[in-house]
């Protein structure tokens, strides 16, 4: 979004090298870790990307990304991984409009993806079965400005998924299987269940069952990450890559019984 910074929004102080520092437009002064008393009245109204100096250094004032929410949020729970939840959104048909449940919610950072996916006109229903782990995806959701689009649910979607008729549901539970016949019943005829488990024994277990109440075009796949050193006629790959993360496995309800 492009435009001129408003009073009350979110922004992000960016230098390159630096961690991005997480603030809000404010009228008047403000403690900002890391920085002490700031004055960042002066922002407000200029276009996004208005330098502003603090200590001598010169910071670049933005709206914050997906990718710098993803990098700033705390992990008190395993993660999917962006190259992960990224995928996970296409083979769950998941766009700008969807309606989707999720379960679980954890550290909220596959829900971030999916609130910035389905848009202001979408909703995603976030269900976890541990309330402390829900109030950390609770509190990322409010500083990236999507809280809106989400609406959390403790419980246990094994035992029933309130919302119908959604276009899509995600499992990232240690049993997903155990949740395949309550997705089959929330969903649209043409909706999709997406899982992502970590063992060959679970993705094993929830293709098996998805197959068996009757989802259509059901398939299973893993995706490595590798970045490259790029120089002046010395590019190569990285000594180190993102490997084994988690399976991803998903299907189309395409008929009315399982």
């Amino acid at each position: 979004m492009s435009g001129k910074l408003e009073k009350g929004e979110r922004i992000i102080l960016y230098r390159e090298g630096d961690k991005p520092v997480f603030a809000e437009l404010k009228p008047e002064r403000q403690i900002i870790d890391g920085f002490g008393v700031v004055d960042l009245s002066g922002v407000i109204g200029k276009e996004a990307g208005a330098e502003f100096t603090i200590g001598g250094a010169i910071y670049a004032v933005l709206r914050p990304s997906l990718v710098d929410l993803v990098r700033s949020g705390r992990r008190p729970t395993q993660i999917v991984t962006p190259k992960d939840a990224q995928y996970l959104l296409y083979l769950a048909g998941i766009s700008a409009g969807s309606h989707v449940a999720e379960a679980g919610t954890g550290s909220g950072f596959l829900t971030l993806f999916l609130a910035n996916a389905v848009g202001p006109q979408g909703h995603v229903y976030s269900y976890d079965r541990k309330l402390e782990h829900q109030r950390a995806g609770e509190a990322l959701l409010r500083r990236s400005g999507l809280a809106d689009r989400v609406t959390f649910l403790e419980g246990d979607v094994a035992n029933g998924i309130s919302q119908q008729d959604l276009d899509s549901v995600v499992l990232d539970v240690p049993e997903p299987w155990t949740a395949t016949r309550t997705a089959w019943a929330s969903l649209r005829q043409g909706g999709f269940l997406a899982t992502y488990t970590p063992t060959y024994n679970q993705l094993e277990h929830s293709v098996r069952e998805m197959r068996s109440t009757g989802f259509t075009d059901v398939q299973a796949m893993e995706l490595m990450e590798r970045n490259l050193h790029v120089g002046d006629g010395g590019t190569r790959p990285s000594f180190e890559m993102l490997g084994h993360t988690g399976f991803l496995a998903a299907g189309r309800k395409t008929s009315k019984q399982p």
